[in-house]
């Protein structure tokens, strides 16, 4: 395979992911970096969506919802929203895609946070 198909391979499922999302997302990088205090960070996906005027965060997990990745998530909005976030834009969303979830476990790990978590 020469680049090039490797190239259109990408942005042909990045828009299929775009169309999937709904319209107003922009793509702003897949392992977005954000440095906080020091340390390093990489966001899975990172959209910012014109509609909502909100940056979406999206967290991918191959295996099953475990309550330290609702932790992580709400990390990520506060860095995002503490670096990135603009006085005209509303608070970041989030999106956490694990293959599974125990419903019960997933309740109690997003009930008490006041960020948006999907």
């Amino acid at each position: 395979m020469i680049e090039r198909d490797i190239e259109e391979a990408l942005v042909r499922n990045l828009t299929r992911l775009l169309l999937e999302l709904g319209k107003g997302f922009a793509f702003l990088g897949n392992q977005y970096h954000l440095n906080v205090g020091g340390d390093d960070f990489y966001i899975d996906l990172l959209f910012y969506n014109l509609n909502l005027r909100c940056y979406v965060v999206i967290e991918l997990k191959t295996g099953a919802f475990k309550p330290e990745y609702a932790g992580q998530l709400n990390f990520y909005l506060s860095a995002v929203d503490g670096m990135l976030k603009k006085e005209i834009d509303n608070p970041s969303i989030g999106l956490l895609l694990c293959k599974s979830k125990n419903d019960l476990v997933a309740e109690y790990s997003l009930k008490d946070m006041s960020k948006p978590l999907v």
